[in-house]
């Protein structure tokens, strides 16, 4: 895969991004208080930031960063703990938008999704 680092940050071509029938880019999302995210970019408008397919990143385990998770995806997906996914989201204070590879996706879509149960 292509991809170059500036200042820390890794950027990854427009070809090499995985894309929905949309167009929407499949990202991870930080947020300044509601967490972090991965889905497809529906919709940017300033710092709100509409996910679709969207799971909540709550403990990753196998990534030294987001970064890493978002080119090579977790490498101890056991030790995860990913939400349910949902349909869409409206993120608000979204601070880092990081897209994914194919890799990457597969990796977070291949965690054990967790939910309280009473």
């Amino acid at each position: 895969m292509k991809k170059i680092t500036i200042d820390g940050t890794v950027y990854v071509p427009e070809s090499e991004k995985v894309q929905d029938e949309n167009g929407g880019i499949y990202s991870i999302v930080r947020t300044n208080s509601a967490g972090v995210f991965a889905g497809y970019v529906k919709e940017r408008n300033g710092q709100e930031v509409t996910l679709t397919e969207a799971t909540r990143l709550w403990k990753w385990s196998g990534a030294f960063t987001l970064s890493q998770i978002s080119i090579h995806g977790v490498q101890d997906p056991e030790n995860c703990k990913f939400a349910l996914t949902v349909d869409e989201i409206l993120l608000l204070q979204a601070i880092e938008i990081i897209p994914c590879t194919e890799i990457a996706r597969n990796s977070i879509d291949n965690v054990t999704k967790h939910e309280y149960k009473a």
